[in-house]
């Protein structure tokens, strides 16, 4: 019986408890509402920038390829000459492995990404820059290749296949 008693009773604290009043609650955001509310900070100025006009009438079109005004005497790769094997590799996907011989006979040992080991020589070329072998050394092999400038010439970078530890 007085368990039945026991949740009414709870229930009825709960409900008294609710009942009070909120006078205070009422003065306190009064009060708040009251108070001056604080400075704004001021806007900041605004920068002026210079102006720019743009002319384009004396710039080349971008959209039209550039102009060849290049010496046709620079270096330049020969389109007539038969590509080899490896000019079809990239040169950062090859593996210099070894190499055979002494002197002005060495031949160095090329790995191609097909899995198939290749000899070159000085003379052979190799990459997709038009890389010539300027020579071949124990540890590595010397290149000279020729990269287009975006403009219609070209230049020459030296580059270099060295041996790896395997």
């Amino acid at each position: 019986m007085i368990l039945r008693l026991l949740p009414v009773l709870a229930a009825l604290l709960l409900l008294v408890g609710c009942g009070r009043s909120t006078a205070d609650l009422e003065t306190w955001v009064a009060e708040v509402r009251a108070r001056p509310a604080p400075p704004l900070d001021p806007l900041p100025a605004l920068r002026s920038f210079p102006t720019f006009e743009y002319r384009a009438d004396t710039l080349r079109d971008p959209f039209s390829p550039p102009q060849n005004t290049r010496d046709a005497a620079g270096p330049r790769p020969d389109p007539n000459r038969r590509k080899e094997a490896l000019e079809a590799f990239p040169l950062d996907a090859m593996r210099m492995v070894g190499t055979i011989g002494t002197g002005s006979a060495t031949v160095a040992l090329v790995l191609a990404p097909d899995r198939v080991t290749h000899r070159i020589r000085v003379g052979n070329f190799l990459g997709q820059n038009d890389g010539r072998v300027v020579r071949v050394a124990p540890d590595r092999v010397e290149l000279v290749e020729l990269v287009s400038d975006g403009g219609g010439g070209w230049f020459e970078r030296q580059a270099t296949l060295s041996l790896e530890d395997i």
